[in-house]
């Protein structure tokens, strides 16, 4: 199995970052047997990976990673890098190998000072690997100083440092940057696609599989964890129910409270799960014996990361939401298309008398607007709206019709 098998439905995309890990791996190659570079070559310092979510914009950077740190011997026999096997491989796929460094948003932007390590690490060679390099997952979080830093080391890379920047469009990109770099747009895989990964990779029952593939219209990590958890499935279940339950003021703002409430209790699961490990190795790792005393002046250091913990899960709360608002934009979606008579696939099937209820009882145009209303709901979570507050908004709005 190679690193380009967990790119769902990405042919085109896999084929140029194959090309490119090869000419990467005969730079390499070249330079070490003090030999002058192939005279072309389809490598390049900086790449640019864009798609809508779902669509596996993170896989395609860390297979890429994988590739050009692939140690694999099969190489030297005329092998294409990228073999999945290899430690370079598995440890790039698994976000331990020490010359993969990825960044990540917390909160709401990438501060500057999450960037600043990482910019002076990308100056320096690779430590074992054959390649430095930086895996930007969020770049459309990078604020105006964060993405200052990042322009400046993409400007002026050394020799052996790739940049990997990861945005839903070329356009959440600052223009300085993502002129210098190398733009590869993936696209939602389709659902027959997805289905086939989760019953190969995942052993789903085949109807199973194309239920979850559906549902999630091609959203690779949702329709996994959708075909493989029931408590996803559940939440789903209750979300798909809300749009019946809005018959009056006072169920709306229920509906609302259940929304945000289920959405912290998610957010909250994976804190307790992610901030107890990071808080006993910080500890350690400064000194302080288990259920000791912090040792003297690292006050400050677990202040530091009090906060930034804080701001995870404030945005995986939002994450979660987001979640549930596209579930309910793809329900409106189906009843707007029963209501137009339309051929394309109904995704959620297993409403399809809530769907039929719903199509028969309102009109087209207040459909549109209930969808614009979800849109406008996911709009003000970005700008930071408290979430109850936009959830209640949006509740009302689609009750109105």
């Amino acid at each position: 199995m190679t690193v380009w098998d967990d790119l769902v439905g990405q042919d085109k995309v896999s084929a140029v970052l194959d090309a490119a890990a090869r000419d990467a791996d005969a730079l390499v190659t070249a330079a070490a047997a003090d030999q002058p570079p192939p005279e072309a070559s389809r490598m390049t310092h900086a790449w640019l990976f864009t798609g809508p979510p779902g669509a596996g914009r993170n896989q395609a950077a860390r297979a890429f990673a994988a590739a050009l740190q692939c140690v694999s011997p099969d190489r030297a026999l005329g092998g294409a890098p990228g073999c999945g096997f290899c430690d370079g491989c598995h440890t790039a796929l698994l976000g331990t190998h020490a010359d993969v460094s990825t960044i990540a948003a917390v909160g709401a932007e990438i501060l500057v000072k999450d960037m600043r390590d990482t910019v002076r690490k990308s100056y320096t060679a690779p430590a074992n690997g054959r390649w430095q390099i930086i895996l930007v997952e969020d770049a459309e979080r990078l604020n105006e100083r964060s993405a200052n830093a990042v322009l400046k080391a993409v400007e002026e890379p050394a020799p052996r440092t790739v940049w990997l920047l990861c945005a839903p469009s070329i356009e959440d990109v600052l223009p300085t940057i993502r002129s210098r770099c190398r733009h590869l747009n993936l696209r939602t895989p389709s659902v027959e696609a997805v289905a086939d990964m989760l019953v190969r990779r995942d052993g789903i029952e085949p109807a199973a599989a194309e239920a979850a593939a559906r549902a999630t219209q091609g959203h690779v990590d949702r329709a996994r964890r959708l075909a493989t958890d029931p408590a996803a499935r559940e939440r789903r279940a209750a979300v798909l129910r809300l749009p019946l339950r809005l018959d009056e003021v006072g169920s709306c703002l229920r509906a609302a409270q259940e929304l945000v409430d289920a959405a912290a209790e998610d957010a909250k699961q994976l804190a307790d799960e992610m901030d107890d490990k990071e808080t006993e190795e910080l500890k350690a790792a400064l000194g302080a014996a288990q259920g000791g005393r912090l040792p003297r002046g690292t006050a400050g250091v677990m202040k530091d990361l009090e906060a930034m913990q804080k701001r995870r899960k404030t945005r995986t709360q939002r994450d979660s939401l987001d979640v549930a608002l596209g579930d309910l934009t793809g329900f409106y979606r189906d009843v707007l298309a029963l209501q137009l008579g339309s051929r394309v696939a109904i995704a959620n099937g297993d409403t399809e008398d809530a769907l039929d209820r719903l199509a028969r009882g309102s009109s087209p145009e207040s459909t549109l607007r209930r969808i614009e209303a979800i849109a406008a709901c996911r709009e003000a979570l970005d700008r930071n709206v408290a979430p109850l507050l936009a959830v209640e908004a949006m509740t009302m709005a689609l009750r109105a019709g």
